[in-house]
């Protein structure tokens, strides 16, 4: 008779035994949890079986963002009826057959999980058939339960149909996003996919359009078809062997960093993977060539002795333990610092620029002309000062004319003025009437005379009762450009005008869906844009506020930094719209101020509700009291 103690409580005999085996559509709805978490976790899982299988050739057809359906149809061996209805089985894999094969892997799953998980949550209906076969296999499960097997006529390889994801877990399907921002996150899992694999031809299909359609090419090549070709000439190339790993692929040129929208990636041999030693290591090499709210985009790939690497940590295996992982880290960093170096160094000097300088062709038949004899023969230096005066009348009336006497008083005035670059496109300076930009209104107890001046270029030093303010001057005009867009789109739609020549841009697929969702829900901001191809759109209509220039940026940058979840709700979108554009359209971290425009800048950064922190939470200013002055000082 066996006795189980617990919670002071003695159970005892056959009869109130309470420890018991969960049934296996129990054990796999549970392991779904963790491998199967949204429609994007299910064509990972497919995708990833297909390559093991050997395929070359992939298509993914999705409708309603995975909710509906995800096909995955592949050339892959294909297989055997017993083995079709095996691989539903938990812990049934032909990847591993021992423990120790966890420490040789050369293939992307090996759990034995994905299969029965995706049938524990969703319809399957897959049909396989092995080179050489003649006829093929179809099977049918629901909800982990087997519903049939039946011969069938298909293609060597795979077809597999996951239909209803979640139908059977109300709680669990309500919890799907949209439809925007499920097929954001497809398209996000499909670049990993792809990148990692570019020997293997990719489409991707959503409700009957097609998205993507990659041929087998270079990993640059493949890079140019996700994001664009103009990416290609963004990335510098690295590559690097020792004896622990390899390394290769692409970084960003510093000049390129962007404060949002960066693409950044690590491969595994062959597996995409997260690590933020690696990342850190990456950022290090860019802390002096970039700003500190930029980050690079980069591609890498590390190839390691399987042996020494542990990928059995997390059931997606996104995170991955390296044994000589500081020793790669430095690798990387020297990697990434020698292909800098190379990239700076040889823009320096194009040697393949296509046009060539104009060097004239020497021609010795060209009759040359003879110089001319202008000088004084009868001029004497020790004559009278009188002859030499009428010598000097006659030099000056040969001599060319002199160029007119320009005004540099005047000249300089100018260019101090082109210097203040918007400030004073803008803005009137001294006394003339205020703008929009630097409201004059300025409190009186405010309106001292030198109160401000400029430090470093980028910030604002202003006394205070309390002690010494300074103030990042970037920072608090994008604060007064949020608290004023704020007030216009709560006000309603932003008054937008209309351009003479409407502007076409290109995005990334993924980006692309976020605008076509969201197209009427960032127009009462200002913007009108409508389609002229596949994933191009022409800007039409721009913030009345904003130049040309700036609303392209400012639409970059609310496509890049705003999930699409928001975009949508127009109730909801308001602030990342403000942000991006109070980012695009405030004055530089080293814009030239005048004192005027200085004092303006403060007296209406006081005005905000929350003059001490931009809206994602930066710090504005900062004050030296003064009691920290007077330890300083002893």
């Amino acid at each position: 008779m066996l006795c189980i103690s617990g919670a002071n409580k003695y159970f005892c005999g056959m009869n109130n035994d309470l420890i018991r085996l969960l049934p296996d559509s129990v054990a796999n709805q549970i392991a779904a949890g963790e491998v199967i978490q949204r429609p994007s976790s299910v064509i990972k899982e497919l995708v990833e079986n297909a390559v093991d299988a050997g395929a070359t050739a992939i298509t993914i057809n999705i409708k309603d963002a995975g909710r509906t359906l995800i096909q995955v149809v592949d050339n892959g061996y294909g297989m055997s009826p017993t083995d079709a209805r095996m691989a539903f089985e938990r812990h049934a894999t032909s990847k591993i057959s021992k423990a120790d094969d966890l420490y040789h892997l050369h293939t992307m799953g090996f759990r034995g999980e994905a299969l029965p998980s995706i049938a524990a949550v969703a319809q399957i209906d897959m049909r396989t058939m092995r080179e050489g076969d003649t006829v093929g296999t179809r099977l049918l499960i629901s909800e982990s339960k087997f519903e049939g097997q039946e011969p069938v006529s298909c293609v060597p390889g795979t077809n597999l149909s996951v239909k209803n994801i979640f139908f059977h877990q109300p709680a669990r399907r309500k919890f799907l996003k949209k439809d925007s921002v499920e097929l954001g996150h497809i398209l996000r899992e499909f670049e990993r996919l792809a990148l990692v694999n570019t020997d293997v031809d990719f489409t991707l299909i959503h409700n009957d359009v097609t998205l993507h359609q990659f041929m087998r090419g270079s990993f640059k090549q493949r890079i140019g078809a996700l994001f664009g070709k103009n990416i290609e000439s963004q990335i510098a190339g690295i590559s690097t062997e020792t004896s622990i790993v390899k390394l290769s692929g692409f970084v960003g040129m510093p000049r390129f960093a962007k404060k949002r929208g960066y693409n950044q990636f690590f491969f595994v041999n062959g597996r995409n993977m997260r690590h933020p030693l690696f990342h850190r290591a990456v950022i290090q090499c860019y802390e002096q060539l970039v700003q500190p709210d930029s980050q690079p985009s980069y591609f890498i790939n590390f190839e390691v002795d399987p042996s020494t690497i542990d990928v059995n940590i997390h059931p997606q295996k996104h995170e991955i333990k390296f044994e000589h992982e500081q020793a790669i880290s430095q690798i990387l960093v020297a990697a990434i610092r020698e292909t800098l170096g190379k990239t700076q160094a040889a823009g320096a000097l194009d040697f393949e620029a296509d046009v060539a300088p104009d060097i004239p062709l020497f021609n010795p038949e060209a009759d040359m002309p003879v110089p001319g004899d202008d000088a004084e023969s009868d001029f004497n230096p020790f004559r009278a000062s009188s002859d030499n005066e009428m010598h000097a009348h006659t030099r000056q009336a040969r001599a060319p004319k002199a160029a007119p006497v320009r005004d540099w008083d005047a000249l300089y005035a100018n260019f101090s003025r082109e210097r203040s670059g918007a400030f004073e496109e803008q803005v009137p300076s001294g006394d003339e009437a205020a703008d929009a930009l630097f409201v004059a209104d300025t409190p009186p107890a405010q309106q001292t005379a030198a109160a401000c001046f400029q430090l470093q270029g980028g910030y604002i030093v202003s006394p205070s009762h309390s002690g010494i303010m300074v103030v990042s001057q970037h920072r608090a005009h994008v604060r007064i450009m949020y608290d004023r867009y704020m007030a216009q789109l709560a006000d309603g739609p932003v008054p937008s005008q209309q351009l003479i020549f409407s502007e076409n841009f290109e995005l990334a697929p993924s980006v692309s869906a976020i605008l076509e969702s969201a197209s009427a829900t960032i127009a009462s901001a200002g913007f009108s844009v409508s389609r002229a191809g596949d994933n191009k759109w022409s800007l039409d209509s721009v913030p009345a506020s904003l130049s040309s220039g700036k609303a392209m940026e400012a639409l970059y940058a609310i496509l890049e930094d705003v999930e699409a979840d928001v975009l949508v709700d127009a109730s909801a979108f308001r602030s990342p719209v403000a942000l991006a554009m109070a980012r695009s359209a405030a004055i530089s971290a080293s814009q030239v101020l005048t004192p005027a425009e200085m004092e303006s800048i403060i007296a209406d950064l006081f005005r905000c509700a929350e003059p001490s922190f931009t809206p994602d939470g930066l710090a504005i200013m900062t004050v030296i009291s003064h009691d920290d002055l007077a330890a300083r000082m002893q």
